[in-house]
């Protein structure tokens, strides 16, 4: 798991399908939870790319916590298993595989 904090958050879902899509990865999913919902602990077949638009989430892995903030992207390799918690404010996501 790898996370890029870029300090701004992506202006908008536009600049968001465009960043993904420069990348190839398939059609976005856009998202959002309230404060404190959870994910059980889960895995993908695929490569997950996500940013954080607004809010934050903290995504747990086997190494540890890490939490996104607006702005933050996470790259997540295919079979990794994981959970997450959404932060006190909620939070709105865009995600993609590749």
């Amino acid at each position: 798991m790898s996370v890029v904090r870029t300090g701004a958050a992506i202006r908008g879902r536009q600049e968001a399908v465009a960043s993904l899509a420069s990348e190839g990865c398939s059609a976005p999913r856009f998202w959002e939870n309230a404060p404190g919902d959870t994910y059980g602990r889960h895995s993908h077949g695929y490569h997950k790319v996500l940013f954080c638009l607004s809010g934050s989430i903290v995504f747990h892995v086997q190494g540890g916590d890490m939490e996104l903030l607006a702005g933050d992207r996470l790259d997540l390799e295919a079979e990794t298993e994981h959970a997450a918690t959404v932060g006190p404010q909620g939070v709105a996501c865009v995600e993609a595989s590749r």
